[in-house]
């Protein structure tokens, strides 16, 4: 099921019960930094599994996989050939079942209804869909070719996981300050980002020279909305592509913990202390004096006049 709307029924009070009682205080997260085969259902459920495996042997709580990665990236007319109904897929239950152990997020082609087309993230927990997310920002410039084949996500919103309140974003979504703002405004304590994000140039340390775009973003929206980010990039080669890996996690005072290697699949592990949220925002209260209605009335400005 995805959120019920009401807090007190369903999956989402027990979810709050856990919250409040379970042994939260801390988390292992695992970034399945992976290189899927393009159009291979078979083969990347397989790698899925496998690392899921790996992740549950050591303990983790949360896994999470890149954009698309249960079908490639370049997809292109294979679009439909890959697509998926969450709730009535036999391959979303299986994967469904692996999520008995461990919380997981990964990217998917939803067919929402027949012949609609998203490029989508889903977070699954406890054998249900918490949470599913359709990519707002789809680049089509240059390399990129994704709103010819998707349609537009139209929403951000937040969602109470076992570990508080998430967000996911998808790629191009991380890079829109406003996307990050309206996870801020709702209260998000753990950000997640899958990407299919390719390496340009190369810099002084060797890496990608576009990595670093997305490490200031990790950086800014970590320390500012004073949430964990969490961001999972993938590997390998793909239609001339070379994807710049460099998963990474920040911690809500804008800190580095723990970043993966630019070429290699890879798990990466790390611990999580959970209450640094709540010592990262007595100390810088942005949460605190946010006032997102004064935002909505500025932005709804900004638009009249922009249709004036």
């Amino acid at each position: 099921m995805v959120e019920s709307p009401h807090p007190f029924l369903g999956h989402n009070f027990l979810l709050a019960i856990l919250r409040k009682y379970g042994n939260f205080h801390s988390m292992k997260i695992a970034l399945a930094q992976v290189a899927p085969r393009l159009g291979d259902m078979s083969r990347n459920f397989e790698l899925h599994r496998q690392f899921i495996d790996k992740a549950k042997k050591n303990k983790a709580d949360l896994i999470v996989f890149p954009e698309l990665s249960l079908t490639g990236y370049t997809l292109m007319d294979l679009v439909p050939e890959v697509a998926l109904n969450p709730t009535q897929s036999a391959l979303f239950r299986r994967l469904l079942a692996l999520s008995r152990g461990i919380d997981i997020v990964l990217g998917f082609v939803e067919e929402k209804e027949p012949g609609l087309f998203y490029n989508s993230a889903a977070y699954l927990s406890r054998e249900q869909i918490l949470h599913l997310h359709r990519k707002v920002f789809l680049p089509t410039f240059g390399m990129f070719e994704e709103a010819k084949f998707f349609a537009q996500g139209r929403i951000f919103r937040t969602f109470l996981s076992p570990f508080g309140r998430a967000g996911l974003l998808i790629c191009r979504d991380f890079l829109s300050l406003g996307a990050g703002y309206i996870l801020l405004a709702g209260g998000a304590e753990l950000i997640v980002v899958i990407s299919a994000a390719p390496g340009r140039g190369m810099s002084e340390e060797d890496d990608f020279a576009t990595s670093r775009m997305w490490e200031l973003m990790g950086e800014a929206l970590s320390f500012f909305s004073t949430s964990f980010v969490i961001y999972t990039n993938r590997v390998g080669f793909e239609d001339g592509k070379a994807f710049a890996g460099g998963s990474f996690i920040f911690n809500p005072r804008g800190n580095l913990v723990a970043r993966a290697s630019t070429l290699d699949e890879e798990l990466l592990l790390a611990e999580v202390n959970l209450e640094e949220v709540r010592s990262a925002r007595k100390a810088w209260p942005f949460k605190r004096d946010d006032r997102p209605e004064l935002v909505l009335e500025s932005l709804a400005r900004i638009v009249r006049h922009d249709e004036d």
